[in-house]
């Protein structure tokens, strides 16, 4: 895999992974059990932020092509993340999204052969009996109408309506002659539809509990596999498969650009907002009787680099987590942008930055237009659920240097994506001590759910024709699988206290490895001292705040 990883020209190089601890499967499983849910569509309003809002668009017969919940997401998923023609997406920190998509082809899998045996089902008791197939649906939508009335009597007339029709068709079959075609063929219409419900009804049933034991096994950490037929190509003639492979390589290399995007208010896209800000900025003055030595920026960070790279090693046995530390190429895009592009050219690679690009932007790029460094060191925590990044940005202007360091915070995924799936029961009073009540358990799909399955079933070659009829959901811009539905982690209290603990070690070893590298260059570092030790004061104590938003 991995030289054929390279002739795509996606293969992963020299990259260096996103989160210390590879990215937590918790999230990434809760994420990939929305493709196999099979709530209403409308749940996902539910996980929306302030910042980052799902559309649901409604079709033209909505009530009976309407798709589910999982069914909408895996589509929608797909597209955004595999088209061939997608735009460029935001890093999935504390996420892989790769698994989370491949669990989205996996369930479309299973709806598909679903559909298949919907397909032949209603080609043989529905398209060959069609009049009778009609009738039906018929009474059927005019229950369905009459049932979701708030009128008490219009609802007991729909369910009358369907004991009618009942009546009718053991008339039809009792009453009419059993000699020619025609009767035979009126019998055969009204009982067809009737017996292709129950065989849809069987074939419903067993999708429905296939795709919720592996909504139940993501969540349980069961370690569900995504079962993707096809999808390794066996010969270059598999077009398909190839295109499949490739476009998860891609995926996954993206996963890894060292490029993000500033957004305004809504911070760097992916890491989340800043909720924190700190900056030690003084004048370089030389030692007594020394001169200062020259030095850059880039000079400066390469010493905060090392230093970071040590934090992990204590003078106490803590269990302080592995960072990750990373150069990041910030780009402005602004705060209403409905879409990001990844900047091309000789000096991009498997969208990474290189190394010489990335020494040249931070010493010469710091003022006026243009993109700028960063130096991120980043923790992944709770099981994916909590990512925490410090920035740090290094710039000198005439004879200040200044060294700037932010905390984001992206919080949990929203707990949408954490509810197991539950039976359906409803309470009815007792028979004989009618004051009191008992539990009755439903079946997961009604006659309606059947009815709407089936009749999706034969169009589910062309899904353009579903989603005008039944709707569809898009996905909110820039997107990026994780923090469109990222929920507030200070409610949170042990997640805010491990965001403010983690700001003050990281503080501290960026101004000592600061202090040292200006110490080497022959600067006097009083002052530097001086406010490196009234900003650790203040960190003993950070509350959160907007610190995107600027109150001018």
């Amino acid at each position: 895999m991995g030289a054929a990883v390279a002739m795509d020209g996606f293969g992963p190089g020299a990259q260096i992974p996103l989160s210390g601890n590879g990215g937590g499967t918790g999230a990434t499983n809760a994420l990939a059990s929305a493709a196999y849910r099979d709530s209403p569509l409308s749940a996902i309003q539910d996980a929306d932020n302030d910042l980052y809002k799902t559309t649901i668009k409604g079709g033209k017969w909505e009530k009976l092509f309407r798709p589910d919940f999982g069914e909408a997401f895996a589509r929608a998923v797909q597209l955004r993340m595999l088209g061939g023609g997608r735009g460029a997406l935001i890093q999935s920190f504390g996420v892989d999204p790769q698994p989370v998509v491949q669990h989205c082809l996996a369930a479309t899998h299973i709806r598909r052969q679903r559909d298949i045996r919907l397909t032949l089902i209603t080609l043989v008791c529905g398209v060959l009996f069609l009049p009778g197939l009609l009738l039906w649906l018929g009474v059927i939508h005019l229950r369905r109408v009459a049932a979701g009335s708030d009128n008490k009597r219009t609802s007991a007339i729909g369910t009358a309506l369907l004991w009618a029709a009942g009546l009718f068709a053991a008339l039809v079959l009792l009453k009419l002659p059993f000699d020619g075609f025609l009767p035979n063929y009126v019998r055969a219409m009204v009982v067809a539809p009737v017996l292709g419900w129950f065989l849809a009804r069987r074939v419903c049933d067993n999708a429905s509990a296939d795709l919720r034991a592996r909504w139940s096994g993501l969540l349980g950490g069961g370690g569900v596999a995504a079962h993707i037929p096809k999808s390794v190509p066996q010969d270059p003639g598999q077009k398909a498969a190839e295109d499949l492979r490739v476009n998860l390589e891609k995926l996954s290399a993206e996963q890894e650009s060292n490029i993000a995007f500033y957004a305004g208010p809504k911070g760097i896209l992916g890491l989340g907002t800043r909720w924190g800000s700190w900056t030690l900025a003084e004048e370089l003055v030389p030692q007594p009787g020394k001169e200062i030595h020259d030095f850059r920026a880039w000079d400066v960070v390469r010493k905060i680099h090392d230093q970071l790279a040590l934090l992990e090693r204590g003078s106490l046995k803590t269990g302080f987590p592995k960072p990750t530390v990373k150069h990041w190429i910030v780009s402005s895009v602004g705060e209403g942008a409905g879409s990001v592009s990844r900047p091309e050219g000789d000096n991009i690679v498997h969208f990474q930055v290189k190394p010489h690009e990335i020494q040249r932007i931070c010493n010469d790029q710091q003022f006026g237009a243009g993109n700028r460094h960063y130096l991120g060191v980043q923790f992944t925590l709770w099981d994916g659920n909590l990512v925490l990044t410090m920035m740090v940005t290094v710039t000198s202007l005439h004879h200040t240097l200044r060294v700037e360091v932010t905390g984001h915070a992206l919080g949990p995924v929203h707990g949408l994506f954490s509810s197991k799936p539950s039976g359906k029961s409803k309470e009815v009073a007792k028979t004989i001590r009618f004051w009191e009540t008992r539990k009755i358990e439903q079946r997961l799909l009604g006659p309606d759910d059947i009815v709407r399955l089936a009749v999706r079933a034969p169009l589910t070659w062309y899904p353009p024709v579903l989603e005008f009829l039944g709707g569809k959901m898009v996905l909110p811009e820039p997107f990026g699988l994780r923090h469109v539905w990222a929920g507030p982690l200070w409610r949170n209290r042990f997640m805010a206290d491990d965001a403010i603990r983690m700001a003050t070690p990281v503080l501290r070893a960026v101004h000592s490895a600061t202090l040292k590298m200006l110490d080497e260059h022959n600067v006097d570092t009083d002052r530097f001292t001086s406010r490196s030790l009234s900003l650790s004061g203040s960190v003993q104590e950070p509350g959160p705040k907007r610190a995107d938003v600027y109150d001018a």
